[in-house]
C-alpha cells in the first residue's frame, strides 16, 4: 500500500489516498519516487482539456530509485537512478520511422492499463503512462531512462517534461541561431526552461511575457534580458524592444488563442512561432490570407520538445554539468502529496514557476 494522488473522474478534486500496486510483471519496472514536478498538463488532464481513461494516478515529470524490475528488463537494475519518460516511442509506427518519435502514435497507449488500485477496488489508470504523484509506480521498461552522471535525482525530475520540452522548443523546433531575438510567452516551470536554452542557443535579446509583474526576477535569473507584462499592446511593445522589427523566434508556453496571435505577432516578417502549450478545442486562432502571405512567417507546433529523450538528457546533462543549465531555478515550490491540489490553484492564478512534489 503506498500514497497518490488520484483523479477520480474529469473535473473532480485529488483525493490523496492509498492505493494497492503491484509487482512488476514482464518488462516493466517498479520505481521509488524521489521527485516529481506539477506540470500544467496535469492540471489539463483534471479539468478534461486533455483526455485520459480515468479514474487515474496523475503525475508525468518524474525521477527516482528502481526497486525491482521483471523479466526481460536488462537497460536498468535495481538501485538505479531513473527519468520518467511518459512518451515512450514504440519504433515500429511511422512517425517513428520517420525518426519523429515524439510524435509515435502508440506512445499514450499505456494510459488504458490497469495501474493499480484503490482501497476499494476501484480499477486505476496511469495518467501520461508513469503515475507519477504517488510514493512508488510501475512503468513499463521504455518509460525509464538512466539518470545522467553529475545530475541529482530530486532535479533530474524536471528533465522528464519541462526542460526537454523547454530545450526543445528553441533547438530542435525553431532551431534558434546565435545572435537570434527570442520572446518566451509565459513564464512558468517550461518557460523557463525555455528562457534557459535560449540563453545557452546565444540569443541576444531575451524577451520574457508574463501576465505577472512578479515573474521578473525569475525570468531574468533564467536569461531573459527584457521582461514585458502582457497587455493589449504586448505585441508592439515587443516590436519596440527590438528595433520595431519584432524577434526573429516567439515560444509560446500558455495554451491560449490570445496568447498564440500575440506571439506571432511579435515576431518580425519571417520570423518563427513555436507553440508547446496545450490549449482546449474552445481556443480558436485566426488570421487573415493576406497577412500570411505579407509576413511570410512560420507558426509551428511542438509535441514534447520534439525530442528525442534518450539523444537529448546526455546533452543536457553535460550542460548541467558545466553550469549552463540550472534546474533548481526552475522551482519556486517544494512540496509533499498534499500539496498538489494547492499547486493546481497556483498555476491557475498564474503564480510561481515549477511546484516539485518531493518524497521523503
Amino acid at each position: 500500500m503506498i500514497r497518490a494522488a488520484v483523479l477520480p473522474s474529469v473535473g473532480s478534486p485529488l483525493e490523496i489516498t492509498g492505493i494497492e500496486l503491484p509487482e512488476p510483471g514482464p518488462g516493466q519496472v517498479r520505481v521509488r519516487l524521489a521527485a516529481a514536478g506539477v506540470c500544467h498538463s496535469d492540471l489539463s488532464l483534471s479539468n478534461g482539456t486533455m483526455r485520459v481513461p480515468v479514474p487515474a494516478v496523475l503525475g508525468h515529470e518524474g525521477a527516482g530509485t528502481v526497486v525491482s524490475v521483471g523479466e526481460g528488463v536488462t537497460h536498468v537494475a535495481p538501485g538505479d537512478g531513473v527519468v520518467l519518460n511518459w512518451a515512450p516511442s514504440c519504433g515500429d509506427c511511422h512517425p517513428c520511422a520517420l525518426g519523429e518519435v515524439w510524435l509515435c502514435v502508440n506512445a499514450l497507449t499505456g494510459t488504458a492499463n490497469i495501474h493499480a488500485r484503490t482501497q476499494d477496488g476501484r480499477d486505476l489508470h496511469p495518467g501520461l503512462n508513469v503515475a507519477a504523484f504517488a510514493e512508488e509506480t510501475v512503468v513499463a521498461a521504455g518509460c525509464v531512462l538512466p539518470v545522467p552522471d553529475g545530475v541529482p535525482l530530486t532535479d533530474a525530475a524536471l528533465l522528464g517534461c519541462a526542460v526537454l520540452t523547454g530545450w526543445g522548443a528553441v533547438h530542435h523546433s525553431a532551431r534558434v541561431r546565435e545572435g537570434e531575438t527570442v520572446a518566451v510567452f509565459g513564464v512558468g516551470g517550461v518557460g523557463l526552461a525555455t528562457l534557459q536554452a535560449a540563453r545557452i542557443a546565444g540569443a541576444s535579446t531575451i524577451v520574457a511575457v508574463d501576465v505577472s509583474p512578479e515573474k521578473e526576477a525569475l525570468a531574468r535569473a533564467a536569461g531573459a534580458t527584457e521582461y514585458v507584462v502582457a497587455s493589449e499592446t504586448t505585441a508592439k511593445e515587443v516590436r519596440r524592444l527590438t528595433g520595431g522589427h519584432g524577434v526573429d523566434v516567439a515560444v509560446e508556453c500558455v495554451g491560449r488563442a490570445v496568447t498564440i496571435r500575440a506571439a506571432w505577432d511579435s515576431t518580425r516578417r519571417g520570423g518563427r512561432t513555436t507553440v508547446v502549450g496545450i490549449g482546449g478545442k474552445d481556443q480558436q486562432v485566426t488570421f487573415n490570407a493576406l497577412e500570411i502571405f505579407h509576413w511570410g512567417r512560420t507558426l509551428a507546433g511542438c509535441v514534447y520538445g520534439n525530442s528525442n529523450p534518450a539523444v537529448d538528457l546526455p546533452v543536457l546533462a553535460e550542460h548541467i554539468r558545466a553550469g549552463r543549465l540550472d534546474l533548481s531555478a526552475l522551482v519556486t515550490e517544494r512540496i509533499t502529496l498534499d500539496g498538489i491540489p494547492g499547486a493546481f490553484e497556483n498555476m491557475l492564478a498564474g503564480k510561481g514557476g515549477r511546484a516539485l512534489v518531493v518524497f521523503p
